[in-house]
């Protein structure tokens, strides 16, 4: 497996199973309606297990434009792979979230409210303020950069006194998961913390493409969940190389 069949693999195995959790508890019918943020934070943090459980030992389970260009600058990524990585995880993105239609569409079907199909696919502020939302999303990924420039890939020391680097395996996949377990409890209520363009960006696109009755993109808050991570990872990597 290459890593751009891994970045697109992990994204969508990430909103495939993230979104599938809103989904279940906001759609009409689901046998999780109405189960509550808890459950939502959760599934996403168990998300991102999986994803970088995945994707991790190929590429490193970026999984996130934020995280690739946060790793770029903080001189621990190559900037001629950032593009192959960007594409590929907005694509896996995509196809996660249609995948999550397809699974729910008898839902969908008998879900009237624009709201509750919208929060399925992207985020949308609790209270509409561009500086506070900007702020929120920005705080969010600030947070989750700095986790993941001081988290140490697990080492395998052999027999014959050998290194081998086993990467983001089983035991790296599940600090990065409880770090986002912490901002969705933490942080996530005042915008539904996207923390990843791709993860907002590539749903938002396939919602507007679906032929869904009811349903409101909200195209004028996109940038926020896009530029927002960028900024806060951009600033973690900025301390990330004052301090070493």
């Amino acid at each position: 497996m290459t890593p751009f069949i891994a970045e697109f693999l992990g994204t969508f195995l990430l909103i495939f199973l993230g979104n599938s959790v809103v989904a279940n508890v906001v759609l009409n019918g689901t046998k999780g309606n109405g189960s509550g943020w808890i459950v939502i934070t959760t599934g996403w943090a168990l998300a991102v297990y999986v994803a970088v459980l995945v994707a991790g030992p190929v590429s490193g389970a970026h999984i996130n434009p934020a995280v690739t260009l946060s790793l770029a600058i903080g001189g621990l990524f190559d900037w001629s792979i950032v593009p192959e990585y960007m594409i590929a995880q907005l694509l896996g993105s995509m196809f996660g979230a249609l995948s999550v239609y397809i699974f729910h569409k008898k839902h969908y079907d008998i879900t009237e409210d624009p709201a509750l199909i919208s929060a399925s696919f992207c985020t949308s502020p609790a209270i509409p303020n561009t500086l506070s939302n900007l702020f929120s999303e920005f705080s969010g990924t600030f947070v989750l950069m700095v986790a993941v420039f001081y988290l140490a890939g697990p080492e395998f020391v052999s027999a014959s006194g050998e290194t081998a680097i086993i990467g983001l395996g089983s035991l790296g996949a599940l600090p990065v998961a409880l770090v986002v377990w912490s901002i969705g409890l933490s942080l996530g209520g005042t915008t539904g913390y996207a923390i990843n363009p791709a993860r907002d960006l590539g749903p938002r696109i396939v919602l507007t493409i679906l032929p869904l009755k009811h349903k409101s993109s909200n195209w004028p808050y996109f940038w926020i969940p896009v530029i927002g991570p960028i900024l806060g990872g951009a600033l973690a990597s900025l301390l990330f190389l004052s301090f070493t």
